[in-house]
């Protein structure tokens, strides 16, 4: 089922043109994760879905209801988590949460969204002094107390520790699996490779790609080929591409790209040449592409070709 249709959306502040006939949908019991650059328009398209920005042109339905005519009725059926702020600075996070949850005829428990969040020891810590990672768990349960069917995350795991990152990922994947729609941005290439079921990137405007991981990871060259590798920046590609009889390039400082065929034999080789010269593998990656090449390969290009 269609959660979240965008057709031709365009939105303007004054002469400048931010959203440029973007189009899309998300669907019930699905991920979708919108990426681009700074600048690319993702914020204006999630605040038009979210009924705060009115388009300039094109339509944007939530559930099948006009965010901003049928706002009354869209309101209770959708969580929306800001980045920052929308809470008092001196409510504690208990607090906050009973008090959101008192706006919604049934609400999820504030002490059980408490202890799902990890926020126990934290629950009666004003706002202005928990941390940044603590700020966007309790912003995450504001979103979800009142049992949403779309929901809106702004950067979710944005200054989270390790441990509270999975159970973030934890959350939205259960999310997921009981029917919601879950439409997020973040600028962290590799969360979106572990909660999206797929993918949009923005640029200048523009829907410049969408689909699933495998779909934009295959459109780049096919998944048996490449090797990708950290180390320290500087090493002698020109010696390792001989030892390898295969291109080798420093695409970014320390990050290292071999344009071969991944078999476990070249893979066996670059890890003696390393061993030999004494220098760490920080990183392996083989076969296919990542988001990230998908991500900058495209984003540059729409640069390059001036588009929006």
């Amino acid at each position: 089922m269609r959660a979240v249709e965008v057709c031709d959306l365009r939105i303007r502040y004054g002469d400048r043109v931010a959203v440029d006939g973007v189009s899309f949908e998300a669907h019930a019991g699905e991920v979708l994760a919108l990426l681009g650059p700074n600048g690319a328009g993702k914020t204006s398209t999630v605040e038009a879905m979210e009924g705060y920005r009115r388009p300039a042109g094109g339509s944007v339905r939530v559930l099948g209801l006009d965010p901003i005519r049928d706002r009354r009725k869209l309101v209770p059926r959708i969580g929306v988590m800001l980045q920052s702020g929308g809470v008092y600075p001196t409510m504690a996070a208990g607090d906050v949460l009973r008090l959101f949850a008192s706006y919604y005829a049934r609400p999820i428990s504030p002490t059980e969204l408490i202890a799902t969040l990890a926020l126990e020891q934290v629950a009666g810590t004003p706002w202005r002094r928990l941390s940044g990672g603590e700020q966007q768990r309790v912003s995450l349960a504001l979103a979800l107390v009142g049992r949403p069917e779309v929901v809106f995350l702004d950067e979710p795991t944005a200054g989270i520790d390790p441990q509270g990152r999975l159970t973030v990922r934890q959350v939205i994947s259960d999310l997921r699996d009981s029917g919601a729609c879950v439409v997020l941005t973040t600028h962290e290439l590799r969360e979106a490779e572990h909660l999206a079921d797929r993918v949009a990137i923005i640029d200048r405007g523009h829907v410049v790609a969408i689909g699933t991981l495998a779909e934009l990871t295959a459109s780049e060259g096919g998944g048996g080929s490449g090797i990708r590798f950290g180390g320290p920046p500087g090493l002698d590609v020109r010696d390792l591409a001989v030892t390898l009889d295969a291109p080798v390039a420093e695409y970014q400082p320390g990050q290292y790209r071999v344009d071969a065929p991944s078999t476990p034999a070249l893979i066996g080789v670059l890890a003696g040449w390393l061993a030999q010269h004494e220098h760490p593998l920080t990183d392996l990656h083989a076969g296919g592409h990542s988001l990230e090449d998908v991500f900058l390969r495209l984003t540059r290009s729409a640069g390059e070709e001036g588009t929006g």
